[in-house]
């Protein structure tokens, strides 16, 4: 983040991107020159039309893959409809940190931040404003009128944003660099401007989740419970959008280890799943016979989720034939979801791969079903092949 934020005196633009920080400023403003306390945003009747908008506006976010709709029916050219959208902003990100759910809240993130992407590679008129805010620095290097200028940002920031993007153009190797500057030139269909702008998606997330972070820290029980219906209506809405998502397979769900099932459960719920368990989630699918098609499908919510890279990496993973990490590299890697007394099966000793786990839950299940007086079978340390 820049050392000292650009003023941004346009009322308009503050409403209109109530979550850039200078917004916290303009927030408190909006409040106190409207005589608005939290409580009136709460249950104030007057207010009604402010809640409502920050339901939708939270439903979005958090029910839709591409994030909120850029689209808004509020007339930010009025008093009235900038204090909405700024207010129903303020009321959406209330509600979620009140919720104390880390799911709801990074589902929530990412639908605004996704929205700020998309929105910021639109505004050619005050992008180096947006940027400079979130930016050690900026230079654009117009090469004509419009689309054709082309943004350099500060190498630390770069270096710092772009592990958390996949896909070849964002390897600093593939990169122009020149006097410590990147070069964020065109590429996979978009122009330098919104190239530039799926960095700024990344600074975007990291300063909501601080701020989201602190608001729950400093969050009373008694507050929270203010919240509690509209908590209530979208935790249920997003656990049965989140059952819907799930992917379903040839595969019995139930034979499914936890360190699998975590994985695809984070990734639809849109947590930034990391490059273990990524490489796991795929080669794992490949080993119980799911298609690359079934595969792709389970990253289809993550944070920086496109769908031919997805392809190009998990056909590779395929092709090449990966075999998935084992349960000592899962734990190496963050990946193991389990601790002690989580899991009978995963408690014994012998069990030192995912594999292993889905080979008994399938013959336990066999057994109950068929053979119930046999004894089970000796399991060997090393995994056999996957159709075994």
């Amino acid at each position: 983040m820049p050392l000292a934020l650009p003023d941004i005196e346009d009322e308009v633009l503050l409403a209109r991107y109530p979550f850039l920080p200078q917004g916290r400023e303009h927030m408190r403003q909006v409040l106190e020159s409207n005589g608005i306390t939290v409580e009136d945003l709460i249950e104030a009747p007057w207010l009604e039309d402010v809640r409502t908008r920050g339901r939708l506006r939270l439903l979005e976010s958090v029910m839709h893959k591409d994030g909120a709709d850029i689209a808004t029916t509020v007339d930010l050219s009025t008093e009235v409809g900038r204090m909405t959208e700024v207010l129903s902003f303020l009321h959406a990100m209330l509600v979620v940190c009140a919720s104390f759910n880390e799911r709801l809240l990074a589902r929530w993130i990412e639908g605004e931040a996704t929205r700020a992407d998309q929105l910021f590679g639109m505004d050619s008129g005050n992008f180096e404003l947006l940027a400079r805010s979130y930016f050690s620095d900026i230079r654009e290097q117009r090469n004509g009128r419009g689309d054709d200028s082309v943004f350099w940002i500060p190498m630390a920031d770069f270096i710092e944003l772009c592990p958390r993007i996949s896909g070849t153009y964002w390897h600093l190797a593939n990169r122009p660099v020149r006097g410590g500057w990147v070069c964020m030139s065109p590429g996979a269909g978009e122009n330098s401007r919104q190239r530039t702008a799926r960095l700024l998606k990344e600074r975007i997330r990291e300063n909501l989740s601080e701020s989201c972070v602190e608001r729950m820290d400093k969050m009373s029980e008694e507050f929270a419970a203010l919240f509690a219906d509209p908590v209530e209506r979208i935790t249920g809405l997003l656990s049965e959008r989140v059952e819907a998502e799930m992917p379903m397979t040839a595969a019995v769900r139930e034979d499914w280890p936890p360190c699998f099932e975590s994985a695809i459960s984070e990734l639809n719920q849109g947590v930034n799943v990391n490059h273990v368990g990524r490489v796991f989630l795929a080669a794992f699918s490949r080993a119980i016979g799911m298609s690359q098609e079934q595969a792709c499908s389970f990253f289809d919510n993550a944070p920086d989720y496109s769908a031919d890279t997805t392809s190009y990496q998990v056909n590779q993973i395929y092709e090449r034939g990966y075999t998935p990490h084992g349960c000592a590299a899962l734990k190496t890697g963050a990946r193991c979801p389990v601790q002690p007394g989580d899991d009978r099966l995963c408690d014994q000793e012998w069990m030192t791969h995912p594999l292993k786990y889905l080979r008994v839950k399938q013959r336990s299940r066999y057994r109950e079903g068929s053979r119930p007086e046999e004894e089970p079978e000796v399991e060997s340390d090393e995994p056999k092949a996957a159709n075994s």
